[in-house]
């Protein structure tokens, strides 16, 4: 005997379960998903505050003349500030001086660590933690105190370099030689890092390349040239990259404690020049244009070395 149920008359819970199935299917791909971006979240929102914003901040001061007075209006100028800043000799003078601030370091940061890296390998026992403390340290001394320090080694006659060459030159504060010395003592802080990053790179490589060439019977420098160089491209690469972006930025508390951009702007590249703008000129707008266009050019620059990078790099996958 068979009893027909309307379904009016079906209990509650034989109707909803098949829609709450699917319901509870959707939040469990919402919570799968969402999880990684809740992770990310205090990142993102650092990044948001402490980057983007004040990038956003200084892109809309840039069309402002401003003089970074409180009481003083916000006058909207446009893109004002970004043509005077290109009529300025001073800005293309310290793009050059940037340019070859780079090209300066280029060579202590890339070839001089590879070296140091390559001899460290013979090194071996204690006396290898002791050479990789050694060469290391000076990244660990502050910006202001190695400036105070260089001050006094290049002091012009009683400083121990004078006294080394038997000279009496001014090389802090004469043209000629100011931005050869921030270029030099910058390299000397910047070693100790660049010779870590290859020893971690030269560290990922595996021996076992180097045994089947010996079998094969290459030698020392056919390894060098044809395993070693090549897996240890993508650290050189990022070496540069390095080197490129962070030069200004690396530069400044020394030019700043040294020579204040002189003399005569010998030692004034880009990134102390849009401070200089700033705080020394009261001229935010124009600090800031210099600024967005520094950012825009470096980053330019960075897709060209990443997209390089990529080309030239050799991955061991």
């Amino acid at each position: 005997m068979f009893v027909l149920i309307d379904a009016q008359d079906a209990p509650p819970e034989s109707v909803s379960a098949p829609a709450a199935r699917p319901r509870t299917a959707l939040l469990h791909r919402v919570r799968r998903t969402a999880a990684p971006y809740l992770y990310l979240a205090p990142a993102l929102f650092l990044l948001i505050v402490w980057t983007y914003q004040p990038l956003v901040q200084a892109f809309q001061l840039s069309t402002y003349s401003w003089n970074l007075l409180p009481t003083s209006p916000m006058k909207p100028v446009g893109a004002a500030n970004y043509e005077r800043l290109l009529d300025l000799p001073e800005f293309w003078a310290s793009l050059r001086r940037t340019g070859w601030l780079i090209a300066g370091m280029l060579p202590f940061t890339i070839v001089l660590p590879l070296l140091i890296a390559l001899a460290s390998r013979r090194v071996q026992g204690r006396a290898r933690t002791f050479y990789h403390a050694l060469i290391f340290m000076p990244f660990l001394v502050a910006p202001v105190a190695a400036a105070a320090v260089w001050r006094w080694l290049l002091h012009p006659g009683s400083g121990f370099v004078d006294q080394l060459l038997g000279t009496h030159r001014n090389w802090v504060y004469d043209s000629g030689t100011a931005h050869a010395v921030i270029i030099g003592i910058t390299c000397w802080q910047f070693i100790g890092f660049a010779v870590l990053v290859v020893w971690a790179g030269l560290a990922g490589i595996s021996g076992d390349y180097d045994e089947a060439a010996r079998v094969d019977g290459a030698s020392a420098g056919q390894i060098l040239r044809r395993i070693t160089l090549p897996m240890l491209s993508p650290t050189l690469m990022f070496l540069v990259l390095t080197t490129v972006l962070l030069s200004p930025t690396l530069t400044f508390p020394l030019i700043d404690t040294m020579t204040q951009g002189g003399p005569a702007q010998s030692t004034t590249n880009v990134y102390y020049l849009l401070w200089d703008y700033a705080f020394h000129s009261f001229d935010a707008g124009l600090s800031s244009a210099a600024g967005v266009m520094l950012f825009g050019g470096f980053s330019v620059l960075a897709g060209i070395l990443v997209w390089i990078s990529e080309k030239v790099s050799f991955h061991d996958d």
